[in-house]
This record gives structure tokens, C-alpha cells and sequence, in this order.
């Protein structure tokens, strides 16, 4: 065998083979690394949209945690506001409850102030009579001298 035809069918068997290689195989594989390059870059730009929406939405974790501590904040400005009120309209009532007590306690003093006037009235009124009677046991007009005990009764 001669090199020189040994070459040139080497060189005709690698032309089929490059030729066979470009026509059937290098297709699927340039479709492969496309495909495989898409889903990388597509993956790429998914994580870099994730990542921008880890930020807003850490952004708005903290906003929400600002607004929801400010409004706690107000919320135990109001309660102990409203425990103020209700500390002072408890005060006021039982002012108010105590004023009218006493009230009450005065009015209840009074009437029995008059009562023991009245009570004193008589027992003085019976007294008088029973001493007017033993000192005027020799008159004999007792209608007169009851006059006069109920206007002296009236007097005190």
C-alpha cells in the first residue's frame, strides 16, 4: 500500500465523518448548549428578580413593623388616656355619691333634731302641766289653764 493512498482515503473518510458530524450530530448539540445557556440565563434573571423582591418585600416587612409598633404606641396612649378618664369619672362619681350621702346624713339629722325638739316639747309641755296641776289643784278652771299650756307649748 502506498501513504499516499492510505492519506487521501484517510482525508476522504475524515471529510465524510466532519461532513456526517455537521449534518447529524453538531445540530442537537448546538440546540443542547442553546437550551442550557437559556435556562441559565433565564435562572440568572429569576434570581435576580427574587432577590428585588426580597428587598420590597423587606422593605414592606419593615414598613408594616413600623406602622404596626406606632400603632401598639397609640394604642397603649389611648388605653392609659382612657384609664385617666375612668380613674377621674370613678373620682367625680363618688364625690358626687359622697356630697349627696352627706346630704342625706344632714336631712336624716335635721329630722331628728326636730323630732327630740318635739319629744322635748312634750315631756316640758307634760311636765309643766303635772307641776301646774299640783300647784293649781285649788282653781277650778282647768279650761283656761289648758290654754294657756298649749300656747306655753306652742311658744317653746
Amino acid at each position: 500500500m502506498n501513504i499516499n493512498a492510505t492519506l487521501i482515503a484517510q482525508a476522504i473518510m475524515f471529510g465524510l465523518f466532519v461532513w456526517f458530524c455537521m449534518r447529524f450530530v453538531w445540530p442537537p448539540i448546538t440546540a443542547a448548549l442553546a437550551a442550557r445557556q437559556k435556562q441559565i440565563a433565564d435562572g440568572l434573571a429569576s434570581s435576580e428578580r427574587g432577590r428585588n423582591e426580597l428587598e420590597l418585600a423587606t422593605k414592606r416587612a419593615s414598613t408594616i413593623l413600623h406602622e404596626a409598633k406606632q400603632q401598639a404606641a397609640d394604642l397603649v396612649a389611648q388605653a392609659e388616656k382612657r384609664g385617666v378618664a375612668i380613674i377621674e369619672e370613678a373620682k367625680e362619681q363618688a364625690r358626687v355619691e359622697g356630697d349627696r350621702i352627706i346630704v342625706g346624713a344632714k336631712a336624716e339629722i335635721e329630722q331628728e333634731v326636730s323630732r327630740a325638739k318635739e319629744q322635748l316639747r312634750d315631756q316640758v309641755a307634760h311636765l309643766a302641766v303635772a307641776g301646774a296641776e299640783q300647784i293649781l289643784r285649788r282653781e277650778v278652771d282647768a279650761k283656761a289653764h289648758a290654754d294657756m299650756l298649749a300656747s306655753l307649748k306652742g311658744g317653746l
